[in-house]
């Protein structure tokens, strides 16, 4: 499922193929070395997913990865933020010290807290201002579950800003900033070594994921609202597994994968093999076509769930992720050379300037990810008036993906302050 945040995501340059991963926290001149697109690159096409996923009744939802695998865009998104975050802080940890680094995390965290709240305020009266008119037959508030908001503001505002009532579609950021919240505790105990960062981090994971060890489907948690006993749709316990992840391999703590034929076509196989199995929708689907045999697996569908499950980053998304994300390596090539386009060729043309897109809108992603959010539902309404045919989507979701792709150049001007620049 997100993030000025002067910075979005961090804008860094990953550590060319040359040096060793660790060597990005060594301090460089500024244009010493080309950034490596491999990270903007998938993380710009997870913001155009992302949208997608979030327009109400996009059809094109029926063709995005969530769709032919256990993960989906959101993995996408929390393992690159992993990485960047290895640069942009764990750089700061080692350049300026524990308590430095740490107030640098802090202030991020501060930042992804406002953009949450501010989000959160701008859905909630643009919902609000559609309902006003009473012109439209939808209840846009209650096709967001706010309606217990609007019914008990005082109350509900209080839970949103100590995050103790997180709706649904609000979820991504609040999961991001605990996660963020907990790399002064891996940095100081890397200090320790790294089997305590790596036995840490797991054990984190298990206490929310605690079917693994046998000690049933309920594990650590946070309350999402006080009316109900509904947990964070996105469980950061258990999403801090990928980020961390990320960041491992981005800080040199775990060595990067070899490109091997063997790994190459066990992670394709695995990513064929399981697609049947990467929506619920597909128990459903057995249980309609043959009953009994429904009934004589309905007892392994709880176990089945807990490791494919979404809110606490159920086993099987992490392999399906890890594995997916293998291949995007394999095929990027080193240092992302075939993401770089080549020779004079329209196709090559054409290439370049997709790929220059795509990487501006990787490089925005936290200010792309937040302007996405409140864009497709609108979107949605636009839909809900003129209709969901095929043109009609299509027209929609192309005219989104031109506006975060303008949201992503002025993110870049703005933060580039052209009013300071001298003369």
């Amino acid at each position: 499922m997100a993030s000025s945040l002067s910075q979005s995501l961090p804008q860094v340059a990953a550590p060319s193929p040359a040096r060793p991963a660790n060597a990005a926290h060594a301090p460089t001149h500024a244009g010493s070395r080309p950034r490596d697109p491999r990270l903007d690159f998938y993380r710009g096409i997870a913001m155009f997913i992302i949208l997608c996923a979030h327009i109400p009744g996009n059809r094109w939802t029926g063709w995005i990865p969530a769709r032919f695998g256990f993960s989906d865009a959101t993995e996408i998104f929390v393992f690159c933020s992993g990485m960047a975050s290895a640069i942009a802080f764990g750089g700061s940890f080692a350049r300026r010290g524990w308590w430095l680094g740490t107030a640098r995390v802090l202030f991020r965290c501060w930042q992804v807290y406002w953009a949450h709240i501010g989000l959160f305020f701008f859905i909630a009266m643009s919902m609000a201002a559609l309902n006003m008119t009473g012109a439209f037959e939808k209840n846009y508030i209650n096709a967001l579950n706010l309606g217990h908001f609007f019914k008990a503001p005082a109350e509900q505002i209080v839970g949103l800003f100590t995050l103790t009532y997180v709706p649904n579609y609000f979820d991504i950021l609040p999961m991001y900033l605990v996660v963020l919240a907990l790399m002064p505790l891996m940095m100081g105990l890397e200090r320790v070594g790294l089997w305590a960062v790596f036995l840490t981090s797991a054990a984190i994971w298990a206490a929310a994921n605690p079917y693994v060890i046998g000690l049933g489907p309920d594990g650590a948690e946070l309350p999402a609202e006080p009316w109900s006993e509904r947990e964070w749709f996105f469980n950061p316990f258990g999403w801090q597994l990928l980020f961390f992840t990320g960041f491992a391999f981005m800080k040199g703590w775990l060595p990067a994968p070899p490109v091997s034929k063997v790994l190459t076509i066990a992670a394709a196989a695995f990513l064929v093999f399981s697609a049947p199995f990467g929506s619920w929708k597909v128990f459903l689907w057995v249980e309609a076509w043959n009953a009994d045999l429904a009934a004589q697996i309905r007892p392994a569908w709880p176990l089945t769930a807990e490791w494919r499950e979404k809110t606490d980053f159920g086993l099987l998304r992490y392999a399906h992720f890890l594995a997916l994300a293998y291949l995007g390596w394999v095929i990027a090539g080193e240092g992302g050379k075939r993401l770089i386009a080549s020779g004079n060729g329209l196709a090559s043309k054409i290439w370049a300037v997709a790929l220059k897109i795509i990487t501006k809108v990787g490089q925005q992603s936290l200010a792309v990810f937040v302007f996405s959010m409140a864009l497709a539902r609108l979107i949605g309404f636009v839909l809900d008036q003129t209709g969901r045919s095929v043109p009609m989507t299509a027209v929609a979701n192309l005219a989104g993906f031109a506006l975060i792709i303008l949201c992503a150049y002025a993110a870049g001007w703005f933060k580039s302050q052209p009013w300071r620049a001298k003369r």
